[in-house]
C-alpha cells in the first residue's frame, strides 16, 4: 500500500533525477493545491459542499453513520491502484504515458481522487466499522494530474472531489434517485436553489448505474456532475462482499464548476496573482475581464513519425512557455507518402501567447519559440518546415 511515507520516499527519488520528466513532475508535484488555498474559489466550493447536512450528519437507520473523512491521499499512486482496483479496462487510455503521467513503471500521478476509495477503506477504524456491518463514507479533494490539450478550458494540472457512501444491503438499497439527490443537493449548494438541471445516463468504470448532472447556462446545457451506483467488482477489488454492502459515489472536476459560477475566461485566472484578478475570483461574483491584452501568434510546422504523441508535445510547449500560452491550435496535418515517406506525417500548430497583466513583447515570444524549434527537433527527432 502506498502511504504519505512511501510517497515521500517516491518524491526523494524522483528529486535525485533531472531529466525533463522528472523536472515537469516535481514542478507539477510543487504547485499549490488550491483546494486548500485560502481565498481561492475552489476551496470555496469544497467548504461549501463539505458543509451540506447529508456530509455531517448523514443518517443510516435512524443513526448517525460514522466514518465520514476529510480524507488526504498521497498523489503518487501505485499503477494497479489507479487502475486494476477501479475496474479500467487494459486497453483504456487513461493506462498510457500519453495520457498519464508515469513517475515509474509502477507508480503514476494521482488521475483521479477516486482512489480515496482504496485508502479510506485501510483505515484501521473503518475497518473495524465494516466488520461491525457499520455505514461508511468519506470525501476527499486536491490536485489531479492529467495529459491534455492546451486552451482556455484545459490544464493537465487541475482539482477534483470525490465522495461515497457505503450501508448494508439489508438496510437500504441504493439507487437513481439516491444519485439524484445527491447530485442535487450539490449543484443547489454552488449555484442556488434555483439552478435548472436535468440528468443524463453516463458510464464510469467504477460505478453502474451512472448518471451525469447537466444545468442550464444562459441558453446552454453543460455537464457539471456525476454519480454512480459502486460496481459490485470493485467493492470486490476493495476487500468488500458485495452481498452484504452497496452504495453510491460521486466526482467531478472542481475548475470547471469554478469557471461557471463566475464566468471565468480562462482557466489560467484561478492561478493568478494579480490583485485586480484575485479578488473578482468570488463563487457567484461575474468576472470582469482586466484590461484584455492582445495576443502574440507564432506557428511551428515539423514533419515527424507517425508516433509522434501530441500531448507528449503540449508538455514540451508548457514547459517552455509556462503560463504565456493561452492555446495551441492543430492548423494541419497531412501525410504525403511520397514526400515523407510512409511512416511520416506533418503538423502545423498555432501557439497563442498571451499575458492578462501586460503587453507581451515579440522578443520576448521569440526566445521562447525559438526554443520550442530547437526543442521540437532534438526530442521529436522532428524536421522543422
Amino acid at each position: 500500500m502506498a502511504t504519505l511515507k512511501s510517497e515521500k520516499k517516491l518524491i526523494e527519488d524522483l528529486q535525485k533525477r533531472h531529466d525533463p520528466e522528472a523536472e515537469r513532475l516535481k514542478r507539477f508535484l510543487a504547485m499549490p493545491d488550491l483546494t486548500r488555498t485560502p481565498g481561492s474559489p475552489l476551496a470555496d466550493l469544497v467548504k461549501r459542499i463539505a458543509g451540506l447536512p447529508r456530509f455531517l450528519k448523514f443518517s443510516a437507520k435512524g443513526e448517525p453513520a460514522s466514518g465520514w473523512k476529510n480524507l488526504k491521499v498521497p498523489e503518487i499512486i501505485p499503477y494497479d491502484v489507479s487502475f486494476d482496483l477501479f475496474n479500467f479496462p487494459k486497453n483504456h487510455p487513461a493506462r498510457k504515458p500519453s495520457d498519464t503521467y508515469f513517475v515509474d513503471k509502477n507508480h503514476v500521478l494521482r488521475t483521479h481522487t477516486t482512489v480515496m476509495w482504496y485508502y479510506h477503506l485501510n483505515l484501521p477504524e473503518v475497518k473495524r466499522k465494516i466488520k461491525k456491518g457499520e455505514s461508511i463514507g468519506a470525501y476527499s479533494y486536491g490536485k489531479v494530474y492529467r495529459k491534455d490539450e492546451i486552451d482556455r478550458q484545459h490544464m493537465n494540472v487541475f482539482h477534483q472531489m470525490d465522495g461515497w457512501y457505503l450501508c448494508r444491503r439489508k438496510n437500504r438499497i441504493i439507487n437513481i434517485n439516491d444519485l439524484k439527490e445527491v447530485l442535487t443537493e450539490i449543484a443547489r449548494a454552488i449555484f442556488g436553489k434555483d439552478i435548472k438541471y436535468r440528468f443524463n445516463t453516463d458510464e464510469f468504470p467504477y460505478t453502474d448505474p451512472s448518471i451525469e448532472m447537466e444545468i442550464k447556462i444562459s441558453d446552454s446545457w453543460i455537464e457539471v456532475l456525476g454519480a454512480g451506483v459502486v460496481r459490485k467488482v470493485v467493492l470486490k477489488n476493495l476487500g468488500i462482499d458485495p452481498k452484504e454492502y452497496n452504495g453510491w459515489a460521486f466526482g467531478f472536476g472542481l475548475e470547471r464548476l469554478a469557471i461557471l459560477s463566475m464566468n471565468l475566461p480562462d482557466i489560467r485566472l484561478l492561478w493568478s496573482q494579480d490583485e485586480r484578478v484575485k479578488r473578482q475570483l468570488r463563487l457567484g461574483n461575474k468576472f470582469q475581464e482586466v484590461s484584455k491584452f492582445p495576443p502574440v501568434t507564432r506557428d511551428i510546422s515539423f514533419i515527424v513519425d507517425k508516433k509522434f504523441v501530441p500531448n507528449d508535445y503540449f508538455d514540451l510547449i508548457r514547459d517552455l512557455g509556462g503560463d504565456l500560452v493561452e492555446e495551441v491550435r492543430l492548423l494541419d496535418k497531412y501525410s504525403n507518402p511520397k514526400k515523407f515517406g510512409t511512416d511520416k506525417l506533418s503538423y502545423t500548430y498555432r501557439i497563442i501567447y498571451r499575458k492578462s497583466d501586460r503587453t507581451l513583447l515579440s522578443a520576448e515570444v521569440d526566445k521562447i519559440q525559438k526554443k520550442i524549434y530547437n526543442k521540437t527537433a532534438q526530442r521529436f527527432n522532428a524536421e522543422l518546415r
